[in-house]
């Protein structure tokens, strides 16, 4: 076990030797049953005689705190007591900005309820491990590593033809994969165009209600974001503010309303922004699971002059523990955007990329989304029809037919009365979120969201039921 001891400016170095290690006991650094340095050799990484050694070895197991087998070696004693682990430092001088004290990291994804209707969280239990186990191993033989240096910023190559041909079939997106950037999700894909287009006090645009993590990153780098109604047609072009220099939009299955953004509305959106010199970032969030209706074009597909930013994650159609995400770049912007991806982390993690290269190649995505667009379609279907039978002198939907969340507002409750309902329902094992929990800007009304991912089909109607009886009291 490597142990670290500091001789520098001491003079008792028996002493400080003593010192040390009894405090990395105490500490729990060195943990009950580990093996310490031999004399001989801890003599020799200090730079001390091995009597220095030997009677700081001999204090401690006088005391207890070690205790040498003959042929076998020195030992923390297995009777000290381990504790959780070094007390922090008290205090310190260095402070925060301000922003950072508002920042809440979510905690609630480790499932904390049976019946879980939270939103953006997919079936984990469906996920096709076994084959991906398989392509994973592939990537991590000697043969696929290679020299094992340092890979492209952009991202594996053959993973940004496989998504360019992918979003080009699925989606109709126009691009090669050169103007492709792989990310670790949809927030770095965010964070990236940031700091390519923004200077701190820049004006940003997003939807209110509207998902939270990209409007509190775009915050943090020194953004003025402002929030901007959505009604049932999407984004209110006509409400963004002035000098706005970027609009963040998720325009296929707003989230978290579920609308989505008319033909009319999107192009009077590109018109802005062509207007005003901005750019658009467009999440295509929940694209992918689509139960009715003929999709509408991509925004970065109607955009005449490069100025969207085509965002998309395989957080929802395959694990959000795989981190992977990707944008599509207009050419002006595609140099830039890698360039800040490798000041950011270089790459996303190179096997895991080609194994999703193949994945897609393969047609093993293209299999695992029709199964899980049934599986999910079969779930909305149950949800809406029960939300609107059994809840409809509670509840409204928000007509929806993409995604893996519904929307119902609740216009006979307050948000007092609403939150007391949400407070039974989670006392009743049922986790679900209330839509002000996604407003930035002016209260929406009161309202539910209703995600379909995390929860087992099974388990629905005794969920639901569980709800109900929370509304009743």
């Amino acid at each position: 076990m490597e142990v670290h001891v500091s001789l520098v400016g001491r003079k008792d170095l028996t002493g400080e030797i003593y010192r040390q290690l009894r405090r990395a006991i105490l500490d729990g650094r060195l943990s009950p049953g580990g093996r310490l340095p031999p004399t001989r050799e801890l003599a020799r990484r200090l730079n001390v005689s091995r009597t220095t050694v030997t009677v700081a070895y001999d204090r401690l197991t006088g005391e207890g705190f070690i205790t040498s087998r003959v042929g076998a070696g020195t030992f923390v004693s297995d009777d000290v007591a381990a504790p959780a682990g070094p007390a922090p430092p008290a205090g310190g001088a260095l402070r925060p900005r301000p922003l950072w004290d508002a920042v809440m990291v979510p905690t609630g994804f480790d499932k904390p309820a049976r019946f879980d209707f939270r939103t953006g969280i997919p079936d984990a239990t469906l996920f096709p491990y076994q084959s991906w186990r398989r392509l994973l191993a592939r990537q991590l033989r000697p043969a696929a590593v290679g020299s094992g240096a340092y890979g492209d910023p952009a991202g594996h190559a053959g993973l940004r033809l496989a998504i360019a041909r992918h979003i080009g079939l699925a989606r109709g997106v126009q691009a090669g994969a050169e103007v492709v950037v792989v990310t670790n999700g949809t927030q770095q894909a965010v964070d990236l165009v940031a700091r390519v287009l923004l200077a701190p006090g820049d004006r940003v645009a997003v939807e209110s209600p509207g998902y939270g993590p990209p409007r509190r990153l775009l915050a943090s780098l020194g953004a003025e974001v402002v929030g901007v109604p959505v009604d049932d047609q999407g984004l209110v072009v006509e409400a963004i503010p002035p000098r706005t220099r970027l609009v963040y939009v998720t325009p296929s299955h707003q989230f978290p309303l579920g609308v989505a953004m008319s033909l009319p509305r999107r192009l009077a959106l590109l018109a802005w922004a062509e207007r005003h010199d901005a750019a658009v970032v467009e999440d295509d969030y929940d694209s992918e699971f689509r139960y009715g209706g003929r999709p509408i074009e991509p925004l970065q597909t109607l955009d005449p002059s490069g100025r969207v930013i085509y965002v998309g994650s395989f957080s929802k159609t395959l694990l959000a523990t795989l981190r992977l995400g990707f944008l599509v770049a207009p050419a002006s912007l595609a140099a830039a955007v890698r360039n800040a991806k490798f000041l950011a982390d270089w790459h996303t993690p190179l096997p895991t990329q080609a194994a999703l290269a193949d994945f897609i190649d393969q047609g093993l995505f293209a299999r695992h989304l029709r199964r899980m667009r049934a599986v999910y379609q079969q779930r909305h279907e149950q949800i809406v029809e029960s939300l609107a039978d059994r809840f409809a002198d509670h509840l409204k939907l928000v007509p929806s037919s993409a995604g893996l969340h519904v929307t119902a507002t609740a216009p006979t409750s307050t948000p007092e009365e609403l939150q007391a309902v949400l407070d039974r329902a989670s006392a009743a094992s049922v986790a679900l979120q209330p839509l002000s929990m996604f407003d930035h800007g002016p209260p929406s009304q009161p309202g539910i969201v209703v995600g379909y991912g995390a929860i087992a089909t099974a388990d629905i109607e005794e969920g639901l039921g569980r709800l109900r009886r929370c509304f009743e009291g």
